[in-house]
């Protein structure tokens, strides 16, 4: 289940992706309050995303926030990642946490394992394929 720590990364990163990337920097106040988020989760999500290299800051009374990047090269994938770490349900599938599962006695023939990889492997899929510019199309055409 996707938490609401990502959820408010997404909106605060989809309403960042409607602003022009050579623009002025946004001020964490509007973003919190375009992006329906509260400001104290806001802007502990602000930094890791930061320090993940997908935003630039600015402070000072002009500063706030800006993508690093164009829209079409992060995906939905990318936010999700730095906020909840690997899309794997379970670590035994994970491609960038990989542990065993403790009480698993074969992972070859785990009917639980070979599920969650296909799990994982979809949702990668569909996540990493849909950039911020691919879901503001579409959240404008749901509009």
């Amino acid at each position: 289940m996707l938490t609401q720590r990502s959820r408010y990364a997404l909106r605060a990163m989809l309403f960042l992706a409607e602003t022009p990337i050579a623009g002025p920097p946004v001020p964490m106040t509007r973003i919190a309050a375009q992006a329906n988020v509260p400001r104290k989760f806001l802007e502990l999500i602000l930094a890791d995303l930061r320090e993940a290299g997908f935003l630039h800051s600015t402070r000072g009374k002009m500063g706030g926030y800006r993508l690093s990047r164009p829209t079409h090269l992060i995906s939905l994938g990318d936010v999700i990642r730095v906020i909840e770490g690997p899309l794997a349900l379970v670590p035994c599938v994970s491609r960038t946490a990989y542990r065993a599962c403790r009480d698993c006695k074969d992972e070859a023939s785990c009917a639980i394992r070979h599920a969650m990889l296909r799990v994982r492997d979809e949702t990668a899929r569909i996540l990493d394929g849909t950039s911020l510019a691919d879901a503001a199309v579409e959240e404008l055409a749901a509009a």
